[in-house]
């Protein structure tokens, strides 16, 4: 995503985000995440270009069901929408399947049944091989105490009686994580795939952000409630943290990495999807897997303070 939406457009290079995916499969990073919201289309068109060349390298996972204005999102369900969908997004993939199809939100005004029967039908047409669902969080559940998960689980109960749900997408991370109370273990129980989104805390958890140094007004972190210059800092301890388990490893060992190890030791069946735009990252990012915690290490970023935001 960071590629192509949401953070410093300023910043998004085309021809250095391409040569950052070829050096993730090159070093046996197989899933490719997106969506066709993403630019909109314009990260898939970017993936495209990649698995033209090298389809067998990848694993494809692609979103439907949000459509992006001007000023707003909104969410569109309908069974004839998702079909023309998904050739659209075959075409700018230029790939002939999707690994996984996602559903990035239900559409209020039209049963998720419905939408997910019409997912169901690209399976049987060899249009898609698995469906996925992504997670919907309030931020109002954080504030209230609610479980945050519950109404996907709800949405998942009810899809799995139509076709089975293959994998789930949600935050998780060590300064977000809800998800381990409810939502990953009904996964787990299911056998079904979970796939850890914004497991860098959307950049803050790499410890190369500084309070108050501001984003640009596309930037989603501009508004998000722990980007605020007075929350970066309130959150500095979760960044120290990971710094003192980082230094137990080596000095070669990033915060980073850190935070991608802990989100990989949460369970077989749970896979990070962090974002980047820049070979660098890819590299320090892909390093993460062969870093093993030790229970001492998980058991102190266990005691981490809860992350804050200002609607805390």
């Amino acid at each position: 995503m960071p590629m192509s939406w949401a953070y410093s457009t300023s910043r998004q290079r085309g021809e250095e985000s391409l040569r950052a995916v070829h050096r993730a499969l090159d070093m046996g990073v197989t899933l490719l995440d997106t969506a066709d919201m993403y630019g909109p289309f314009t990260n898939e068109l970017l993936v495209g270009r990649v698995l033209k060349e090298r389809r067998s390298d990848a694993f494809v996972s692609t979103k439907v069901g949000l459509l992006v204005g001007e000023q707003h999102i909104v969410a569109n369900g309908r069974p004839g929408y998702v079909r023309r969908a998904c050739d659209a997004s075959l075409r700018r993939l230029q790939t002939d399947v999707i690994d996984l199809y996602q559903l990035h939100r239900a559409d209020p005004e039209v049963p998720v049944e419905e939408t997910w029967g019409a997912m169901a039908e690209l399976v049987r047409a060899g249009k898609v091989r698995a469906l996925g669902l992504c997670a919907v969080g309030a931020r109002g559940g954080r504030r209230s105490g609610a479980r945050l998960y519950d109404g996907t689980i709800r949405q998942l109960e009810r899809v799995q009686q139509v076709f089975p749900v293959g994998a789930v997408q949600a935050e998780l991370s060590v300064w977000s994580p809800e998800a381990l109370r409810s939502l990953l273990p009904w996964c787990a129980a299911r056998g079904v795939g979970f796939l850890a989104a914004m497991p860098l805390g959307n950049g803050f958890l790499t410890g190369t952000l500084t309070p108050g140094q501001g984003f640009e007004p596309d930037d989603l972190r501009a508004r998000h409630p722990r980007f605020t210059a007075e929350m970066m800092a309130a959150n500095q301890p979760i960044v120290a943290g990971l710094r003192r388990v980082a230094a137990r490893h080596g000095e070669d060992v990033t915060p980073g990495q850190v935070a991608l190890a802990w989100v990989l030791a949460q369970g077989s069946h749970v896979v990070p999807v962090p974002g980047a735009k820049r070979e660098r990252w890819v590299v320090e990012n892909a390093g993460a897997a062969d870093l093993r915690l030790t229970h001492e290490d998980l058991a102190e970023l266990g005691r981490l303070p809860a992350a804050r935001g200002s609607w805390d």
